[in-house]
């Protein structure tokens, strides 16, 4: 593995941000740290970027303690952003990159590329303060990958961005993983760690309640979902015989099925009161996982999940 936190504990004026937890992140993967708001997903990353230290526990880099050139082999964008308003774009970058250690004649040669890659090449020579707050965090975005970190750490990535800065952002991240750069990064929206991640942890209340690659930890909730699109009123599907929880998009529903429930069931319920655009038996999406672990505590959580190995 190439970072691991062993049992780290981080506790502020009686209160335990973060209880014992353990992982494992696979060099060259996509790692997501999920989990609601206060969860404690920026505690633990700013454990590993040692800027809070753990009050018990370890953090390991290829199984050795963190070395001491730790902080120019990893870019971090943490969740609170900023940057010097009065410098130029190609300032910025060139500063930030030379605190890594990176020469300012390399950087200079990969700006341009960067800058048009993220659609900023009309800014090189413009001042910080003139960007919109997405191309300010595209801007940061590049200063924390310009000196070519092995590990890149990022803390709520996607926060305010638009869809298309959102594609643009998850592009880049899957061209940096393609490359052999290690992704860490925590989020509480769900379809992003979905689509993205290779392994994931949840953590709620400080705890981890799930931990594993995406598909063994979908796989552990078994094929009890049924994913359905209608057109009518479909309030009273929380009703129905089988159904133990539904998660209402308005016209599209993700229900939760009852142990030894029929589909088939469920079906002939529903097109007698609306009109069934789709309907298909699935693993329960991250989300309804995400909806049903959070509501919950921890440690009843992890004995579900040993019932389920």
């Amino acid at each position: 593995m190439y970072l691991e936190l062993e049992h780290i504990r981080k506790e502020y004026d009686g209160k335990v941000a973060v209880e014992d937890l353990s992982l494992q992140v696979p060099r060259g993967a996509i790692y997501g740290i999920i989990g609601p708001n206060g969860a404690g997903k920026t505690t633990t990353i700013r454990m590993v970027m040692n800027i809070t230290a753990p009050d018990s526990g370890r953090i390991l880099i290829n199984g050795q303690d963190r070395p001491r050139e730790f902080t120019n082999l990893v870019g971090y964008l943490p969740e609170e952003r900023g940057l010097y308003k009065k410098m130029t774009l190609e300032q910025i970058i060139i500063y930030m990159a030379e605190l890594k250690g990176y020469s300012p004649a390399k950087t200079r040669l990969k700006i341009g590329p960067w800058l048009e890659r993220m659609q900023l090449s009309g800014y090189r020579k413009r001042k910080v303060e003139e960007l919109s707050k997405g191309m300010s965090q595209k801007l940061q975005f590049i200063t924390t990958i310009m000196h070519e970190p092995e590990l890149l750490i990022l803390d709520e990535l996607f926060s305010g961005l638009d869809p298309l800065n959102t594609e643009l952002m998850k592009n880049v991240l899957l061209d940096l993983k393609r490359s052999g750069t290690t992704v860490l990064f925590s989020t509480h929206v769900m379809e992003q760690a979905e689509k993205l991640c290779d392994n994931l942890c949840m953590i709620s209340r400080g705890q981890k309640v799930i931990d594993g690659r995406l598909s063994e930890v979908k796989g552990r909730f078994g094929k009890n979902a049924v994913q359905v699109e209608i057109e009518g009123d479909g309030s009273f599907v929380a009703s129905l015989p089988g159904v133990a929880g539904v998660t209402d998009f308005n016209r599209y529903l993700e229900l939760r099925l009852a142990n030894g429930a029929n589909p088939d069931s469920i079906l002939r319920a529903l097109v007698e009161k609306v009109s069934v655009r789709r309907f298909a038996v699935v693993e329960p999406s991250l989300y309804d996982i995400f909806i049903e672990l959070a509501q919950v505590d921890p440690s009843e959580v992890r004995g579900q999940e040993a019932s389920h190995v």
